[in-house]
């Protein structure tokens, strides 16, 4: 199971990595629809270049960060069903739901989605809009995107695992986010320091 665990911390950190990065696209997306804007409404010119460069982030961002949000277990959850459930049960639902829906879609979307990337890189396929782009990197997306949400299936599967062989915490926890943890700490200290004081 330990090395199990290895594998699922790597795969854990890469789509750490991969989501980080995706923040920084939907920064760039927004910068480029401003000046586009800007451009548009000052100049009476545009660029479609430049359109879809931002078509191809938020695509970048919503594909690739498929991963991302599975780790941080911010994807669509039904927390009123789930949270009646015990803490196993919760596990084993996420297990058979990875087994039987995630993986299957991810499977199917990169065995249909490679060939299409593959044609439109052999092609040379451009957009049929003027001074448009090259198409394969988009299309890359969906097999590359649907790879690392199966991966990220792969890792949480070894988690939930790991929690219902004792051998590791429970990741589906209701825990606090982040923010809110800073602020309860901080309360927390500070009811502390006045605890002292009196």
């Amino acid at each position: 199971m330990q090395a199990l665990l290895s594998i699922s911390r790597l795969i854990d950190a890469i789509n750490d990595r991969i989501g980080r990065l995706m923040m920084w696209f939907v920064l760039a997306a927004t910068l480029i629809s401003a000046v586009n804007a800007i451009i548009r409404k000052v100049f009476g010119t545009s660029s479609n270049a430049w359109l879809e460069v931002q078509w191809y982030l938020f695509a970048a961002v919503f594909l690739l960060g498929g991963g991302y949000a599975f780790l941080r277990n911010a994807h669509v959850r039904i927390d009123f069903l789930s949270s009646k459930f015990s803490a196993r049960t919760r596990n084993w639902v996420d297990i058979v739901g990875v087994v039987v829906f995630l993986a299957p879609l991810c499977l199917l979307l990169i065995i249909e989605g490679w060939p299409v990337f593959a044609r439109a890189w052999a092609s040379g396929e451009m957009s049929s809009n003027a001074g448009g782009l090259i198409r394969w990197p988009v299309y890359l997306l969906i097999p590359l995107g649907f790879a690392i949400l199966l991966l990220q299936g792969v890792s949480e599967i070894i988690k939930r695992a790991a929690f219902l062989s004792g051998q590791g915490p429970d990741v589906l926890a209701h825990k606090e986010p982040e923010e809110a943890d800073f602020l309860v700490r901080e309360m927390a200290d500070d009811h502390t320091a006045s605890a002292n004081k009196a």
